[in-house]
């Protein structure tokens, strides 16, 4: 069972590869002359990862009726993801990476926290106690500094 130290530096490289793909995205669409095709080849390439990986890891297709039981927001994931990638393009030369990077952790930790309080899509409730907030506004504070 992985180590609780090692799944942390397995999510701090995550974000790095977060903050290296905005940069790359951002680089493509300088070199494209084009934000919508940056993306979309940004996609493509995920595309083909994402066969690979299941291709490795021999998965099985999902059945049909798995597919009709979702419920209809489940599949708004890819578009909230081209929003994503559409906006980092954009905002990354004009903010630069750590501002863009400090004011997209500060967007998910409030509304991670806002999930999480309410319970929302499936998460058990965890309360928004005064200490969370509290590390919350330490992170909007993080972000004031960044963007000084």
């Amino acid at each position: 069972m992985p180590t609780t130290i090692f799944l942390s530096l397995l999510a701090a490289l995550a974000g790095a590869a977060v903050v290296t793909q905005q940069i790359f995205n951002a680089n493509l669409r300088g070199v494209l002359n084009s934000a919508p095709w940056a993306g979309l080849v940004s996609y493509a390439v995920g595309t083909l990862c994402m066969i690979a990986f299941i291709l490795a890891t021999r998965d099985s297709v999902p059945s049909l009726s798995m597919v009709r039981g979702a419920p209809w927001y489940l599949w708004i994931g890819g578009a909230l993801g081209a929003v994503f990638i559409a906006l980092a393009i954009f905002l990354v030369p004009r903010l630069g990476a750590a501002a863009f990077i400090a004011l997209l952790v500060a967007g998910q930790m409030l509304a991670s926290m806002a999930f999480d309080h309410f319970g929302a899509f499936g998460l058990e409730k965890q309360a928004a106690s005064p200490v969370r907030l509290f590390g919350a506004a330490l992170l909007i504070a993080g972000v004031v500094l960044i963007r000084r």
